[in-house]
């Protein structure tokens, strides 16, 4: 998996369809929910972390020293 996004959002439907499996046994289900609680806690800290880093740049961007900030892109290894 790369650090992106799209990669968060992939990952996050995949638990979706993973939760709604219905050969699943309950002990199964249980360790799925967990999962998910798991990473939905994971994906609500990469998520906040991106607002405030374009929290960080539009305040930049209204002070005039934007241009000398870039927004960390979440991207942060590469497979290519």
């Amino acid at each position: 998996m790369k650090n992106t996004l799209c990669d968060l959002n992939n990952a996050l439907f995949e638990q979706i369809e993973r939760l709604q499996d219905d050969t699943l046994s309950d002990d199964e289900l249980e360790k799925e929910i967990k999962r998910t609680e798991a990473v939905t806690k994971i994906a609500k800290n990469i998520i906040d972390n991106g607002v405030l880093a374009l929290s960080v740049k539009k305040h930049l961007d209204e002070y005039g020293a934007g241009d000398k900030y870039e927004i960390p892109l979440l991207e942060t290894r590469k497979n290519d």
